[in-house]
This record gives structure tokens, C-alpha cells and sequence, in this order.
């Protein structure tokens, strides 16, 4: 039997996991290309993108470990991948304020482009995600970090118009700020989760 781990009915295992490889090997490769496209185009947005995408690969390789295991243990993950996100968002903006002293105006098109194909992907891995984010911590992180991702993508999308349009290079370093402060609270979000998720398990012993 299938041993989910959570007190309530079975989940499936191999779905969680056929679904978690496939964001983590999406989101590896589009790191690659948003952190090479971020340091060309000198975008801090495009650049803070990319390295949520790798945040997020090894926030799927966590819940991967997790798979089967017991609350506490996903709770645990849960943790492990908020502490990931968190130091993100906080390197981001300090980067941004960096950049804000010493950087140039960034390549609009270029942010546009590889933000839309980003932002194709997490929207394909948050469809996935979406039906596995109920019954566990564990895939509900993965499932607000992917959210995270939705946003932020838009919102290099919107700097990049911004950027092309006016030659406004602020519009770059205030979304890239935006970011890091949105991934901060996603990550006080998770922690909120993986406590509720311990006092559930705590009650039910």
C-alpha cells in the first residue's frame, strides 16, 4: 500500500514524482538560460528569474526526497526549501540595490523574450503541480514557489516593455526588487505551512 505519510487517504507516489522530475529538469534548464540571458542583457530582473528557477529545481529535488516519508520528515523538506527561498530573495535585493550604484540600462528585448519563455514553462509546471498540492507540505511548497515564479515572470515581461519603451533602466532594478521581496513572503508563506503541518501531526498522535 501506498504510504502517504499524511494521516488521510493514499496518494499517488509515482504521479508526485513523474511530475516533480519533469519541473525540476524544466526549471534546471531554463536557470541556464535566464542567468546566461541575465548577465548579456545585464537585467538584474532576468538574472533574479533565473535563479529562482534554481531555487525551485532544488525545492522539486526536496520534495523528491520526501516522497513516502513520514509528515514530520515533509514538513522538514518544506522548511529546507522556504530557508532556499528565503536567502534568495534577500541576495536579489541586495543585488538590485548593487546594480541601482554601479549597473547600466539593460536590453529590454532581451528580458521580454526569455522572461516569455519562462514564463511558458511555469505555467506548464504550475498546471501539474496544481493537482498534486492538497494533501502534502511537502508538494504545496513546490506548488507556491512555481506560483512565485508565474508572477515574477510577468512581471520581467512588464520591465522589459518598460525598459524597450522609455530606456528607463530603474524599471529593470524596481521589478527585480519586486521579486526578491515577493519570493521573501512566499517563503514565509511555506515556513506558515510546514508549522500548521507539525501541529496536524502533533494532534493526531
Amino acid at each position: 500500500m501506498t504510504d502517504c505519510g499524511c494521516g488521510g487517504a493514499a496518494v499517488d507516489t509515482a504521479e508526485q514524482r513523474r511530475v516533480l522530475w519533469i519541473a525540476l529538469g524544466l526549471n534546471f534548464g531554463m536557470f541556464g538560460v535566464e542567468v546566461a540571458a541575465g548577465f548579456l542583457a545585464g537585467s538584474v530582473s532576468l538574472l533574479a528569474d533565473g535563479l529562482d528557477m534554481l531555487t525551485d529545481a532544488a525545492t522539486y529535488g526536496i520534495a523528491l526526497l520526501a516522497i513516502g516519508r513520514t509528515v514530520r520528515f515533509k514538513a522538514n523538506a518544506a522548511v529546507l526549501s522556504g530557508t532556499f527561498v528565503l536567502l534568495l530573495g534577500v541576495g536579489v535585493l541586495a543585488d538590485a540595490g548593487r546594480r541601482a550604484v554601479y549597473g547600466g540600462s539593460p536590453e529590454g528585448v532581451w528580458m521580454i523574450a526569455v522572461a516569455a519563455a519562462a514564463l511558458a514553462v511555469n505555467a506548464f509546471v504550475l498546471q501539474m503541480l496544481s493537482r498534486q498540492r492538497d494533501p502534502e507540505v511537502h508538494m504545496r511548497a513546490a506548488y507556491i514557489c512555481t506560483r512565485a515564479d508565474v508572477v515574477a515572470n510577468a512581471a520581467v515581461i512588464a520591465s522589459g516593455i518598460a525598459v524597450s519603451v522609455t530606456g528607463w533602466r530603474f524599471a529593470d532594478l524596481i521589478v527585480g526588487a519586486g521579486i526578491g521581496s515577493y519570493v521573501i513572503r512566499e517563503a514565509l508563506e511555506i515556513f506558515s505551512e510546514a508549522r500548521d503541518s507539525r501541529a496536524t501531526d502533533v494532534t493526531e498522535l
